[in-house]
């Protein structure tokens, strides 16, 4: 058998459906197929239930990709040896980020990446966390930015920075006269939060969480970016909390309505994560390097405390 077997066995595992994993693989169904069928023949048993839709693993087949995953995976580091040994820092690099950290670090950090390593190529993708990790976990990725820390086994997080949770507290509401405010202060009710499926979301909540909350609240919103937060508490429908980084580019008129908290301020935590078998340690290595060099003159806090992203399931 061969490493372009296994790879469409792989794909086709992943996609369960034969026509899919071949477009996926570049190549004609009966081509995939056909390989397929050459395992099998060669082991004597099925790796794919083809009576059952969408397609099954069988048992054995179950226990055939996952060890066709290591020999797929560590087949790999034969090139990223030699491109370590050579200095070489380059290639197609798969990066995700999530929504909340995206719009405010990737300006930062790009354009000083693509200038210093201009060999690399970065494919970027903007991902809820839940997505990222089945993505880092399928081999999809090959890092990726978020809030931590994820309690995930097989993901190895390095810390970037710590950034805080910021209020933003309309003009005339009650403790828009405190210089520094507590988490005691805030009304979990008039909290306008993002949309189920942001970390950053729940970190609010887990933050409020000893916060008790009304059943007679007249409304409810949930948006899917900040700028909408900050327009609806401008119109009196309630508070919100941003992270640190996005308070930078705000008007001077908006930045006299944030509030910071008392220390240890509430932070979330944010790092590059990626497998613990990763390959392209090298870019990784350089992508922090870059990263950190950009964030450091940015956020000066160093009395936090850190807020978990993990939503209560």
């Amino acid at each position: 058998m061969t490493i372009t077997q296994l790879q469409y066995v792989l794909a086709v595992a992943e996609h369960k459906n034969f026509t899919l994993a071949a477009e996926k693989c570049f190549v004609t169904q009966p081509t995939l197929s056909m390989q397929i069928q050459k395992i099998e023949d060669e082991l004597g048993i099925l790796i794919f239930d083809r009576s059952k839709k969408p397609i099954q693993l069988t048992d054995i087949g179950q226990k055939i990709v996952n060890q066709a995953k290591n020999i797929v995976n560590e087949s790999g580091r034969i090139k990223d040896i030699v491109d370590q040994q050579k200095g070489f820092i380059g290639g197609e690099f798969r990066l995700g980020i999530i929504p909340t950290i995206m719009p405010t670090l990737l300006p930062m950090f790009l354009n000083n990446f693509i200038k210093k390593y201009p060999k690399v190529k970065l494919i970027i993708e903007e991902l809820n966390t839940d997505e990222i990790i089945l993505k880092l976990k399928n081999g999809h990725l090959d890092a990726a930015i978020a809030a931590t820390p994820l309690n995930e086994e097989k993901i190895k997080e390095v810390v970037l920075y710590f950034e805080p949770f910021v209020a933003y507290i309309p003009e005339n509401h009650s403790i828009a006269q405190k210089e520094e405010i507590e988490i005691s202060d805030l009304d979990l009710d008039e909290i306008l939060l993002l949309q189920d499926g942001h970390c950053f979301r729940d970190g609010i909540l887990n933050l409020c969480k000893n916060i008790t909350t009304s059943e007679n609240a007249n409304f409810q919103i949930e948006s899917g970016s900040f700028e909408t937060l900050i327009k609806l508490a401008d119109e009196g429908l309630g508070t919100t909390l941003l992270p640190y980084l996005h308070t930078l580019d705000l008007k001077e008129k908006d930045k006299n309505k944030l509030r910071h908290f008392k220390e240890p301020k509430p932070a979330r935590e944010v790092s590059l994560i990626f497998p613990k078998t990763q390959l392209k340690i090298h870019i990784i290595d350089a992508l922090r390097n870059t990263i950190a060099g950009v964030v450091k003159g940015a956020i000066v806090f160093q009395n936090v405390q850190i807020v978990s992203p993990l939503g209560k399931k």
